[in-house]
C-alpha cells in the first residue's frame, strides 16, 4: 500500500549540505579522494576540558532526564555568558536549553506563526529558516543579501518589505552562507522598524564568536528589544560540539513557557551530561575558541586570495563565520552544474549558492573548516576544473 502523508510534509525541505556529504562519502567508499568543503562543521576536536566535564558528569549520574527547560545551573551559566559576551541582561527563566540550534528555529515558527503570516528572512540564508516557516503555514519574504552590498541588507528595501502581515524577522550575523556581518547601523535600523510593533525578531547568533573584524551587536541588547527578540545560540560552532546537540534560546518568560511546552511534546529535554559540559564550555578557558578563530582567519585569507586568482571567480573576504561565498558567474557555468561536476569530476565537495535561496544564484559556498593543506589541494583542483571546462 502506498502511504498517504499529511499535506504539511510537502512543505518541508532538506539541507543540501547533508545531501552533498552523502554523495561525497559514497565517492570515497569507491576509493575516490574528496576534499570536503560542503559541511559547516569545525574540523577541531571538542576542547579537552569540556570532554572531561561531560565524562565526570556521566560518572556523577547526569544520565537521566532534566527539566524540559534545562538544568537551572546551565541556564544560569547561559544568562551570565549573554551578559558578558552579548551585553544582554537575562535570567534563567528566559533561557530554554534544546538539542542543537534548529529546535529554536522550529519551535519559534510553531509558537508564533499562523497560516498566512509573513516572515522576513535572509536570502541567501540558512535553508531551514524557510523550511520551518512553510511548515508552520507562514509565508517567507526574502531579504536579499547581495555581494555588491557586502551581503548586508538594504535598509530601505527591508522597510518596504514590512506589511501588516509581518509577524517575524530573522537575522543571522555573522551569516551562513555568506560570512557577512550586519553593521551596528544595520541592526539599529532593523530595531527601529519593528520596536513596539507586534513583530518578533529571531536573532541567530550561532557564529558571533567567530568574527575577524569588530564585534557583532546583538539586537537583544538594544533598548526595548529584548522582549521582542528570540536570541538563538549554541555550542556547535564556537566550541566544536556539533555532535553534542546542545543549543539554547533566550526570550521573554511568557514565550519561554511556550517553547518549553513544545520541548515537553517533542524532545523532553536536552541530554543532562551535554548540559553540564555546556557549563564548562561557557565558564571555562576560552583559549581554544581564540585558536580556532585565528585558524579560520588564516584559512579565509588564503582561500579568498587564491580563488580571486582563478579566471571567472570573484570572492569577497567574509568578516565572520567560516565560509566563503565566491561569485562564479563569469565562468559561464550555472552554480548547480558547477557544484555537481566539481564533486564528481574534481573531487571537491561544495554547495551551490541556490541551496540557500534564489539570491544565491551564481555563487558557491565553500567551508573553511578544513586544513590549509586540503584547502591548497581544493584550490588546485578548482583552478584545473575551471581551466578545462569554462
Amino acid at each position: 500500500m502506498k502511504p498517504e502523508f499529511a499535506q504539511r510534509m510537502s512543505r518541508l525541505s532538506t539541507e543540501s549540505a547533508f545531501e552533498v556529504l552523502a554523495r561525497a562519502n559514497a565517492l570515497e567508499a569507491q576509493g575516490r579522494q574528496v576534499v570536503h568543503l560542503e559541511i559547516g562543521q569545525p574540523d577541531f576536536k571538542t576542547p579537552q576540558n569540556i570532554i572531561e566535564a561531560a565524562y565526570k558528569a556521566m560518572n556523577d549520574g547526569f544520565t537521566g532526564y532534566t527539566p524540559a527547560q534545562g538544568l537551572m545551573e546551565t541556564r544560569e551559566a547561559v544568562a551570565e555568558y549573554c551578559l558578558k559576551y552579548k551585553n544582554v541582561r537575562t535570567n534563567a527563566k528566559e533561557v530554554v536549553m534544546v538539542p542543537g540550534g534548529k529546535p529554536i528555529m522550529f519551535y519559534t515558527m510553531l509558537a508564533l506563526i499562523n497560516p498566512g503570516d509573513e516572515v522576513i528572512c535572509p536570502n541567501p540564508g540558512f535553508p531551514i529558516y524557510e523550511s520551518c516557516i512553510r511548515f508552520a503555514g507562514g509565508v517567507p519574504v526574502p531579504m536579499p543579501l547581495l555581494q555588491e552590498n557586502e551581503f548586508r541588507l538594504d535598509v530601505e528595501a527591508f522597510k518596504a518589505s514590512i506589511t501588516e502581515k509581518t509577524r517575524l524577522v530573522i537575522i543571522n550575523s555573522p551569516a551562513n552562507p555568506t560570512g557577512g556581518v550586519l553593521t551596528e547601523e544595520d541592526i539599529r535600523a532593523i530595531a527601529g522598524c519593528v520596536r513596539g510593533k507586534n513583530i518578533y525578531v529571531l536573532s541567530d547568533e550561532i557564529y558571533d564568536r567567530i568574527v575577524f573584524e569588530g564585534k557583532p551587536l546583538s539586537i537583544a541588547s538594544l533598548e526595548g528589544m529584548k522582549d521582542q527578540t528570540i536570541l538563538l545560540d549554541g555550542f556547535s560552532k564556537t566550541y566544536a560540539m556539533t555532535g553534542w546537540r546542545l543549543g539554547y534560546g533566550v526570550m521573554n518568560e511568557e514565550l519561554a513557557e511556550k517553547i518549553t511546552l513544545l520541548m515537553v511534546n517533542s524532545n523532553s529535554c536536552a541530554a543532562a551530561f551535554s548540559q553540564v559540559a555546556g557549563i564548562e564550555a561557557l565558564t571555562g578557558p576560552q583559549d581554544e575558541v581564540l585558536h580556532m578563530v585565528q585558524a579560520f582567519r588564516e584559512r579565509r585569507d588564503f582561500l579568498v586570495g587564491a580563488l580571486n586568482q582563478i579566471p571567472g571567480i570573484s570572492c569577497l573576504s567574509p568578516k565572520g563565520a567560516f565560509y566563503v561565498f565566491p561569485d562564479i558567474t563569469q565562468t559561464g557555468m550555472d552554480c548547480e552544474t558547477f557544484a555537481n561536476r566539481l564533486l564528481s569530476e574534481a573531487g571537491v565537495a561544495a554547495l551551490a549558492g541556490t541551496s540557500f535561496g534564489e539570491y544565491g544564484k551564481g555563487h558557491l559556498r565553500l567551508s573553511c573548516a578544513n586544513s590549509l593543506e586540503n584547502l591548497h589541494l581544493a584550490v588546485e583542483r578548482i583552478a584545473k576544473f575551471v581551466k578545462e571546462n569554462c
